[in-house]
């Protein structure tokens, strides 16, 4: 064999065992942390059904529905295929969401996983463009006014919007050049998802996984096989039969009557909703009077996220040792909830009032509430002297083995920002190296 064939296979099977096989995963994560790996089965699926689905799909405002009812009528196993591709959306949202909220609870976008977060949030955008993208191409009546009301908004822009929104269309209307040009782009886009997914990956294995602690240490970790790797196992389980109870059982529950129904540019639908999981951020836009202050918002609802490993203040990760932000995150959940009943609510009162409160509740969450509940509880936060822990830091003599540290010796040795022993004085090289950790049963820290 030669040395170069020889070191390829050899790091394939390197990189195959050490990030997948492997990789330490903190011992106490539950099967909240399964979402992760779960949508990324979701989004294998999309791709794969999706594939199938654009050999039989004819992108022209004429022949676009009839290639739809064509693929569940005329194509072998067609209408399975579509059912989980339209189902696999909904599907990929849930999951989605559980993995965002998730991610709020336990603190996941504090530091030193901010890039982490971005980039997932960088991939809920991405989703959404697709899945709205994928709403236009059966082409019926809501795929296409959906297509006009959405598109529509970016004439909000000053100055600009005009010419943005002919762009679009490729026209002057949402026309035949629309379609393909939206098709191109729903075929094209999971691509990026994915590759965003790798990075997101890769950021994850940098800096670590977090735990339902909230804390970071080397130290009682496990390899992902067998130990995660079943809850893992166990979620994709799960999946497939909500999967299959929707697919074959409920495959229109989550769809609009009006989309089984040719698009017709002269009759307008009563009611113009987007898909469910769109129903919160339209709610949002909606709620607020001004058009160009309506887009900004719903565009703000999504990209406030980015601000959050910014803005945060507290000591703490997971709100299992924050109570305050505990009942808050609760009553943001319920507020999000809130927003998708809205969402789909005629624009009258008091849907109107309503939804200007839980937007409000929204906002006022994410870039109020997260910074000033991490500032009360971070002075609320206290040891056995009555002293809050920067203050007993100071305060106080530490020890690491037998030698006293001076007081920016301890500083440096207890970071007062995530409650965690640093890393130099505790992490072995690798969780899994045969190290001699009787070398630390000296230690004495005192608070």
């Amino acid at each position: 064999m030669l040395k170069k064939d020889r070191w390829n296979k050899d790091y394939l099977l390197s990189f195959v065992d050490s990030h997948i096989i492997d990789y330490p995963t903190p011992s106490n994560l539950n099967y909240a942390w399964s979402f992760g790996s779960t949508a990324g089965l979701c989004l294998v699926i999309q791709i794969l059904t999706g594939i199938f689905l654009a050999m039989h799909y004819c992108p022209h405002i004429d022949l676009a529905f009839e290639s739809v009812e064509h693929i569940m009528t005329d194509v072998n196993n067609g209408w399975l295929i579509r059912y989980i591709h339209a189902n696999g959306a909904s599907m990929f949202f849930i999951v989605v969401y559980c993995h965002i909220f998730r991610g709020l609870y336990y603190g996941s976008y504090i530091y030193p996983r901010g890039r982490l977060w971005a980039s997932g949030v960088i991939i809920f955008l991405l989703m959404m463009a697709t899945a709205f993208m994928g709403y236009v191409l059966p082409w019926g009546q809501m795929s296409f006014w959906g297509a006009t009301v959405i598109t529509n908004l970016f004439s909000a822009v000053p100055v600009v919007g005009g010419a943005i929104v002919e762009w679009l269309w490729g026209g002057f209307s949402v026309s035949n050049a629309t379609l393909n040009r939206f098709f191109s782009l729903h075929y094209f886009l999971p691509f990026i998802i994915a590759a965003f997914t790798i990075i997101h990956l890769s950021l994850l294995h940098k800096d670590g996984s977090n735990n339902p602690l909230g804390i970071n240490t080397n130290v009682d970790y496990v390899p992902f096989y067998p130990y995660f790797y079943v809850k893992d196992l166990f979620s994709f389980f799960i999946l497939v039969f909500v999967f299959s109870l929707f697919v074959f059982f409920y495959p229109n529950l989550l769809g609009h009557s009006d989309n089984y129904i040719p698009a017709n540019p002269l009759s307008t639908p009563a009611h113009i909703v987007p898909e469910w999981y769109f129903l919160p951020f339209y709610a949002i836009l909606r709620s607020i009077p001004d058009k160009l202050g309506g887009v900004v918002a719903m565009i703000s609802a999504i990209l406030v996220l980015l601000l959050l490993p910014i803005i945060n203040t507290s000591f703490v990760r997971s709100s299992k040792f924050r109570p305050i932000f505990a009942i808050a995150y609760w009553f943001l959940v319920s507020d999000f909830i809130l927003l998708g009943w809205i969402g789909q609510k005629p624009v009258e009162s008091p849907y109107i009032e309503i939804g200007m409160g839980a937007t409000a509740f929204y906002f006022l969450f994410l870039l109020v509430l997260v910074p000033a509940i991490g500032i009360l509880e971070n002075a609320l936060i206290t040891n056995n002297d009555g002293l809050t822990n920067t203050e007993s830091i100071k305060k106080n003599d530490f020890y690491f083995g037998h030698d006293p540290l001076n007081e920016d010796d301890a500083l440096d040795l207890y970071n007062v920002n995530t409650l965690e022993i640093h890393p130099r004085f505790w992490e072995a090289p690798n969780p899994f190296d045969k190290e001699d950790y009787s070398k630390f049963t000296n230690i004495a820290i005192y608070l």
